[in-house]
């Protein structure tokens, strides 16, 4: 007897739905699901499908419930990949050059396949990132800079529409956020360092914009590899800070 034709069920599709949403970028970390009744209307399902669904998604740590209401996407995505290494790169400082290594060849091949593939959707975002950036670059506040500039990359990670480099770009991004904000802070006090980091990102911006693959490519890879150098100048310049302050503490608790 033929096996029977296998019919999948419709909480299964909706969740697969969902899920595409979230892997696509379109549902990101920390977002909340629209409310129930108009989620259901616009994937045109019943809500107790649509709530059989959601659990779906809870059983697998892609989604949680927050008190007050609300269902909201986790980063359990990304958070998988820098749990583990975040602590590791506290304890071997020389990983972060593995890193930049990596980030160098990501973020090149990002910038390629986002000249080449950015829809209108992903250029709007492009240049709202890229303005926020600019204005970010002329304000004394490190956060606020580090904050734009991982929001730039990843608005280009995300426009290479390759579900794993966007995936991966946010969670390389995050992972190095306070060596990013750091070295940020450093290369405020050297204009002539900050101009270059603000040609730098527009001549990858322009690369993507001009449909320009190789340049825009080209342009991201002498971005980090300046990136490499200057972060391993502001370390050495935190730690001969660090042990001077150490000299002059003991110098004044033995005096």
């Amino acid at each position: 007897m033929p096996n029977k034709l296998q019919v999948p069920r419709i909480s299964d599709a909706i969740a697969a739905t969902l899920e595409r949403r979230i892997l696509e970028g379109s549902l990101k970390p920390g977002d909340r699901l629209p409310p129930e009744r108009e989620l259901a209307v616009d994937l045109g399902v019943s809500r107790p499908s649509l709530r059989e669904a959601i659990q779906k998604l809870a059983s697998k740590g892609m989604v949680t419930s927050r008190q007050g209401g609300g269902t909201y996407v986790t980063d359990v995505l990304e958070s998988s990949f820098s749990d583990p290494w975040q602590d590791m790169m506290g304890k071997h400082p020389n990983l972060r050059e593995d890193m930049l290594e990596f980030r160098r060849m990501l973020e090149g091949q990002a910038a390629e396949w986002a000249a080449e593939r950015a829809t209108e959707a992903d250029l709007q975002r492009l240049d709202q990132t890229f303005a926020t950036l600019m204005y970010a670059f002329e304000s004394d506040d490190a956060q606020k800079r580090s904050d734009a500039d991982i929001a730039f990359h990843q608005a280009i990670g995300d426009a290479a529409h390759n579900v794993l480099i966007g995936h991966l770009s946010g969670a390389l991004l995050n992972l190095m956020h306070d060596n990013i904000r750091l070295n940020l802070g450093e290369l405020k006090s050297v204009p002539a360092a900050n101009r270059l980091l603000m040609s730098q990102h527009e001549a990858i911006y322009k690369g993507i914009r001009e449909n320009k693959p190789q340049a825009a490519r080209s342009a991201a890879e002498t971005h980090i590899d300046f990136v490499r150098e200057t972060l391993a100048q502001t370390l050495r310049s935190v730690a001969r800070r660090e042990t001077a302050e150490r000299r002059l503490n003991t110098e004044f608790s033995t005096s």
